[in-house]
């Protein structure tokens, strides 16, 4: 899970681990996180580049993707694809659960479906991975700590990857040039490079990867400014013009559209 908004020493514990081998690329961390304390914990998230897993022993999160959650957002173990936009997160100090991060590149060898079918949206445990879910729930909340969680979940994850399901060559190469550019390269350049329509490059993409790739493109070029603005020592409209936005105001309706936020907003939450 995510650091909380207002942090409280003592209210809950967080370990996580970064698998290597097979996992390397597939799996970018596994989180072990539980509430030790009553009390109202928030938590904001960022549009990112993860595809998370959570599997809950304990009370269900409050979950809202762009917006406060209601009481009608209780979710316990799910899978959420990738979202551009702010998740808003609360709990009540009893919830208790493991997450397995997956990569954009990687999640569709784990989850054997169309990527598509999971962004924008949770998904139940039960209805992503059936018995096999249920099943590792319940090993999972039989073992002692968490290094036997974090070695479980190695070996579930590694055995159920699917090699037939790695996203195409040409998605690879695209996607890797995205990153590389910071989000800055011109989708059009990209899909001619590897002789395909936008088209069939968007389509590929939101099979394979849930987004198309024109929203995976704001997502990087945004993650690069949270970066350079947690770095300091510059202004917003350096980090507009470093990170490759039109004008300051452009930044900033991209921090409300990923944050939820302003970027003085989203700063004054951040370092608090």
């Amino acid at each position: 899970m995510p650091s909380p908004i207002q942090p409280d020493v003592g209210a809950f514990e967080m370990v996580e681990t970064r698998p290597g081998g097979l996992l390397r690329g597939i799996v970018t961390r596994i989180v072990g996180y539980r509430e030790m304390a009553r009390r109202h914990i928030r938590t904001r998230e960022t549009a990112s580049l993860t595809v998370p897993l959570i599997i809950s022993f304990g009370e269900p999160f409050y979950i809202g993707l762009g917006r406060a959650p209601s009481e009608a957002d209780r979710i316990a173990s799910f899978a959420a694809g990738l979202y551009a936009g702010p998740v808003l997160i609360e709990s009540f100090g009893a919830s208790h659960c493991l997450q397995i991060d997956f990569s954009p590149l990687g999640a569709r060898r784990f989850f054997k479906l169309p990527m598509h079918e999971l962004a924008d949206r949770m998904v139940l445990l039960d209805d992503v991975l059936g018995n096999e879910g249920a099943a590792l729930r319940e090993r999972l909340g039989n073992a002692p700590d968490w290094r036997t969680r974090f070695a479980l979940v190695i070996d579930f994850v590694s055995a159920r990857i699917d090699a037939a399901k790695t996203p195409a060559a040409e998605v690879r190469e695209v996607f890797g040039h995205i990153e590389i550019s910071g989000g800055r390269a011109p989708i059009s350049r990209l899909a001619a490079r590897i002789g395909w329509s936008r088209k069939h490059l968007a389509d590929r993409f939101n099979a394979e990867v849930g987004l198309g790739p024109k929203s995976i493109a704001r997502i990087v070029r945004f993650n690069r400014a949270l970066a350079a603005a947690r770095s300091g020592g510059e202004g917003w409209a350096d980090i507009a013009a470093g990170c490759g936005y039109a004008d300051q105001a452009h930044l900033t309706r991209e921090f409300q559209a990923m944050a939820g936020l302003s970027p003085a907003a989203w700063r004054a939450e951040d370092f608090a």
